[in-house]
């Protein structure tokens, strides 16, 4: 684990190296990434209170996740904890063997007799969970989407502090706006407007705003329309691509 003092790499605060096994050290290891993350200052009920970066949860599954799912026979490469001022970013060795696209309703594990280890050890979820946990999570505390990427030999997921709507830019817009689809999907629902809207704590006079985030996640090959309910505008529906 890296943790810098700013937004780059150009000054490091701590180098950490991990020595304990999974199974005793996998606790400790949550603790210690929490205690390294940035905090707000926010008010509550007129109480001041810290608020961490990303939620606990989100930290559990994600580094769970990136143990599970590295490839074991990379020499020379290790699971990474690099802790920045406005993001957290955590990688494992090997491309995934799930598009990333897929992550939320697909599940195949490189290392299956360690998942079903961690499991049994409590240290992670039922298959398939922990991305569904971590998107949902990001909705609830009103946070950009997961940004899952495929690097040199890599697989990385960055988690980024909380960024008002006004404030995200089209990639994040159109990311949150796939990831909300594809997570309604998986619970048997579906995307509408009012449910982006929702997400993004957004009043209904941003309908129009909305119905545009939409519209670029639909010409990027992300979203489509629900044709099981006609055309009407009102009533419509949307689909992770792949549905």
């Amino acid at each position: 684990m890296v943790v810098y003092t700013g937004a780059n790499k150009l000054e490091t605060r701590l180098d950490q190296v991990g020595v304990k096994g999974y199974a005793v050290g996998f606790q400790g290891l949550v603790r210690f990434v929490m205690a390294q993350l940035p905090q707000n200052e926010a008010i509550k009920d007129a109480l001041r209170a810290e608020v961490k970066l990303v939620p606990e949860i989100t930290i559990r599954e994600l580094v769970a996740n990136a143990l599970i799912h590295q490839d074991l026979k990379m020499v020379g490469a290790s699971v990474m904890i690099d802790i920045y001022s406005n993001r957290l970013e955590i990688s494992n060795p090997g491309e995934p063997v799930v598009p990333v696209e897929r992550f939320i309703d697909g599940y195949q594990s490189r290392n299956e007799r360690l998942a079903s280890l961690m499991r049994r050890m409590g240290i992670c979820e039922e298959k398939s969970s922990g991305i569904d946990r971590v998107v949902q999570n990001a909705e609830l505390y009103q946070l950009p989407a997961p940004d899952f990427r495929v690097a040199s030999s890599r697989t990385v997921v960055v988690i980024f502090g909380p960024k008002a709507f006004d404030d995200m830019d089209r990639d994040d817009r159109v990311r949150a706006c796939y990831q909300h689809c594809a997570l309604k999907w998986v619970m048997s629902e579906r995307m509408t407007n009012q449910s982006l809207r929702e997400r993004f704590r957004l009043p209904e006079s941003k309908s129009a705003s909305v119905s545009q985030v939409i519209s670029a996640a639909i010409e990027a090959g992300l979203v489509k329309a629900d044709e099981t309910v006609g055309a009407s505008r009102k009533f419509a529906r949307y689909l992770p691509f792949w549905a």
